[in-house]
């Protein structure tokens, strides 16, 4: 009995993972059938509509000062734009802010400092309090980190000529790309989102999602569709689903990019997933219903849309079957039943396959030829498989702890400043956790628990499973020795 289990549940997660895979292939064939070179048929505009810049802040000294002077440039009239520093800060950064303020203030820019006697509703109760006195017709968000392109204004404003346009999302680009081999991870899977699934998504008028960052709200939808609301961690995920089941149309551009700054060190990456994963599960368990319910919605709308928002569940399939596998290696080892339906079984993992084909649609590093390009892409997909199963434990718990609905903080992410970054002066950065978390020692152990399973294939001479072995140990590891090193500052 307790054999069938674990062959259930390794064979359930194995479905899930490639329906999951499959849905990805399908998002890159979308993409590759997009016309790449199409001209852009915008007008350029005559006339300016007022225009409110949305700053979201919570304590970052590091970065303010870079932001806002990189916002200012922002090609638009001085008459027709409003500045909003939406600053929840309880350090020093409010005095930086206030000093840079009047600077600009002086130079004719409206430019406000806007706070709140508490931090109710994180970052979505502070746009939300925003956009209570906000005079534009559209308001775009930036967070602290990113660098806005001078003409951003100009490129996006004149798409919501079409008055059922809601939202125009841009690509997010990368200032330290090639920091680590951490930043270029990273990049290597946000360049896949920011290209293949949002491009896929919108050119067949699938579901998308603004950022939170990078992007410009028409104000009349933010209200249309019932406002900021910060019941989960991914408010732009849930406004986004919200207005789009309220009819209003989004426009993702590729070629519209917005250089922002990754984090450079794992727990500041971890506090991002953790955001990212328990968001995206609290947002599935509170619009699913909706989704499936929603009157005249094209099946494949929909299916998409219940895909999307599950993507970070995902993760608890991948531990689910990572864990599995262990036993499942000692349970064929005796009984021939078993082992013909493991072998059968094997034909599911033709999602790696999928997925190589989803990220190399998207890669995005170059290379002196194709050969090398090819090399490069191997190697960097095989790290990033690696990471990715060591970070399953930590992302899977938080996407549970999204469905049992357990209430955490919105933790930002710490920003860095990218010039302070390559000195390697980022760890003594104040925001970072110097706390060693539990779950660490669980990568420990779960580390460990994949070396002995190798091992245990090896003297056995059961083969098949080492690979995928290996490549958890040495992501948990791995995981576990970034936090080591960072905590002690090596």
């Amino acid at each position: 009995m307790l054999a069938w289990l674990v062959v259930g549940l390794y064979g359930l997660s194995l479905v899930v993972i490639f329906f999951y895979a499959l849905l990805q292939a399908s998002l890159a064939i979308n993409y590759l059938r997009t016309k790449k070179n199409q001209a852009n048929t915008l007008k350029p505009l005559v006339d300016f509509p007022f225009v409110t810049i949305q700053l979201p802040i919570y304590n970052e000294k590091y970065v303010v000062e870079r932001l806002l002077e990189q916002t200012v440039k922002l090609n638009w009239p001085k008459d027709k734009i409003e500045f909003q520093i939406l600053d929840d800060s309880t350090d020093e950064t409010t005095e930086i802010l206030q000093r840079e303020i009047e600077k600009f203030v002086l130079e004719g820019f409206q430019i406000y400092l806007v706070r709140r006697s508490d931090r109710v509703g994180f970052k979505a109760g502070a746009l939300k309090h925003g956009l209570l006195t906000a005079k534009g017709e559209f308001i775009a968000i930036f967070d602290a980190d990113f660098m806005p392109d001078p003409e951003f204004l100009n490129q996006t404003v004149p798409y919501f000529e079409d008055e059922n346009i809601g939202v125009v999302q841009t690509r997010w680009e990368h200032l330290n790309r090639d920091f680590s081999i951490l930043t270029k991870l990273q990049a290597f899977a946000l360049d896949a989102h920011f290209s293949v699934e949002q491009v896929g998504r919108n050119v067949k008028n699938h579901f998308i999602n603004f950022n939170g960052t990078a992007g410009i709200w028409r104000k009349e939808t933010i209200i249309d569709a019932g406002g900021w609301e910060a019941d989960t961690l991914t408010e732009d995920l849930d406004l986004s689903y919200r207005a789009q089941l309220k009819n209003w149309k989004f426009v993702y551009c590729e070629d519209i990019g917005s250089p922002a700054e990754l984090p450079v060190a794992m727990s500041a990456l971890k506090s991002q997933q953790f955001r990212w994963t328990k968001g995206g599960a609290e947002t599935f368990k509170k619009m699913c219903w909706r989704l499936l319910t929603q009157p005249k919605l094209g099946f494949m709308h929909r299916i998409h849309g219940m895909v999307h928002l599950f993507n970070s569940s995902v993760f608890v399939f991948v531990l689910l079957l990572a864990i599995c596998s262990v036993p499942l290696v000692y349970l064929v080892s005796g009984n021939k039943v078993l082992s013909i339906w493991v072998d059968y079984s094997a034909v599911f993992f033709i999602s790696t396959i999928f997925l190589v084909f989803y990220y190399a649609v998207s890669y995005r590093e170059k290379a002196d030829n194709k050969f090398q390009k090819l090399i490069k892409f191997s190697y960097r997909f095989i790290q990033f498989l690696v990471v990715t199963m060591g970070l399953s434990y930590y992302n899977a718990q938080a996407v549970i702890m999204g469905y049992f609905g357990k209430k955490t903080a919105f933790v930002r992410t710490p920003k860095f400043n990218a010039d302070q970054s390559s000195t390697g002066s980022w760890r003594k950065n104040a925001y970072l956790n110097s706390k060693l978390k539990f779950s660490s020692l669980i990568e420990l152990v779960l580390g460990l628990y994949f070396a002995a399973a190798i091992v245990f294939g090896l003297v056995s001479g059961i083969y098949g499973m080492v690979p995928f072995h290996t490549l958890l140990s040495l992501g948990f590891l791995s995981v576990f020795t970034y936090s080591i090193a960072e905590k002690k500052g090596v």
